[in-house]
């Protein structure tokens, strides 16, 4: 809950009580409103079916597969990239001690 939410359900709940009310039911009160509007939150998400559970598992496990697969194609690219970068540097370094005169017939 944000500080600004936290701080107006302080001051309701304590113009609650100068009017009257006692803690606990200000308690209840407080809680009923918010499991209404999670459930509310819930149901326009359409998340409140009982599949929703499975449903979320199956996303998580579907962000982790590409999680798992951006890892491995970076990986893969900055390998490829290290090995054509030291090829380079291999020819260059031939180049430039004159070994490749050698290979020429």
């Amino acid at each position: 809950m944000t500080d600004t939410a936290t701080a107006v359900l302080a001051r309701l709940m304590e113009q609650g009580r100068e009017q009257g009310a006692d803690l606990l039911t200000l308690r209840a009160l407080a809680e009923e409103a918010s499991e209404l509007g999670a459930t509310r939150a819930m149901e326009r998400l359409g998340l409140a079916d009982a599949r929703a559970r499975a449903d979320l598992d199956q996303l998580r496990e579907l962000l982790s597969a590409w999680r798992d697969a951006k890892r491995t194609a970076r990986d893969v690219v900055v390998g490829w990239v290290v090995r054509v970068v030291l090829a380079l540097l291999m020819l260059g370094l031939a180049v430039r001690l004159g070994l490749v005169a050698l290979v020429r017939p």
